[in-house]
């Protein structure tokens, strides 16, 4: 596993696409309410990432078709949008979102409320956002990479709820996809220290029910296997000397 340490002129480009990204996800979340198209989004993401002198690197990325992920209750991620997908009241919609900015990627994703939300919907959203703080706690100089994944999995444990295995966190820089990889559930071994430099797309997925997914026909979309909600929180993170900078979290 060879993880990339990024130089400080590698890191400012990071933080400029994070803040960037930060940005894009605000004035999406602004735009959800009922009667949306998951289209909609995904053509207003573009054009906000585009505005920026940016590109989507989700676009086409292993066949993608499309700029953001919309993925509604109980499809976790990689929600394909659709025209004739309309949010409707009580829903909760996940935003994925990342974008290229001078050769450099950032990732980020948020899960919203569609109108008034049930209360357990509420606390599924919030626990997840919660989860990802916890984990950060160790995103830090002397600690490992899955004190991280233990933190998560200790936070959400509580609830009951299920920590999607299937997919997990991930390096990022150059390349949306690096090494190393980052689970959300708990480890037997501790894996490799932490250095400053390195960035990390840290990203509960929680499920409601069970942990176990499934992937449609479109060989894209995950949902639960028992169709219960999930919830989806990500963050770009910089290891420093000192406290973990989240360089999409934005000024909201």
């Amino acid at each position: 596993m060879a993880i990339s340490i990024k130089s400080a002129r590698e890191i400012e480009l990071m933080r400029e696409a994070g803040r960037i990204l930060s940005e894009v996800h605000e004035k999406l979340g602004e735009e959800i309410r009922p009667g949306i198209s998951t289209w909609d989004i995904n053509a207003l993401g573009e054009e906000l990432i585009r505005s920026y002198g940016c590109v989507p690197n989700f676009l086409n990325y292993n066949g993608y078709p499309a700029s953001i992920c919309v993925s509604v209750n109980h499809e976790v991620v990689h929600g394909i949008p659709n025209k004739s997908r309309i949010l409707q009241e009580g829903d909760i919609v996940s935003l994925d979102a990342g974008l290229i900015y001078k050769g450099f990627h950032s990732d980020a994703a948020r899960t919203h409320p569609v109108g008034r939300i049930s209360r357990d919907a509420a606390k599924l959203i919030e626990a997840t956002r919660r989860s990802f703080f916890a984990g950060i706690r160790y995103a830090r100089e002397g600690y490992r990479l899955f004190d991280i994944s233990n933190a998560i999995d200790a936070y959400i444990s509580r609830f009951g709820y299920g920590i999607v295995r299937d997919l997990v966190g991930h390096g990022i820089g150059t390349r949306l996809h690096e090494d190393p990889q980052i689970p959300n559930f708990r480890q037997w071994r501790r894996g490799p220290r932490l250095r400053p430099g390195m960035t990390l797309a840290i990203e509960p997925m929680i499920n409601m029910g069970t942990w176990r997914v499934s992937w449609l026909d479109d060989d894209w979309t995950v949902v639960t296997q028992d169709g219960r909600l999930s919830a989806h929180y990500e963050n770009t993170v910089l290891i420093t000397a000192g406290e973990p900078e989240i360089l999409t979290l934005g000024s909201k």
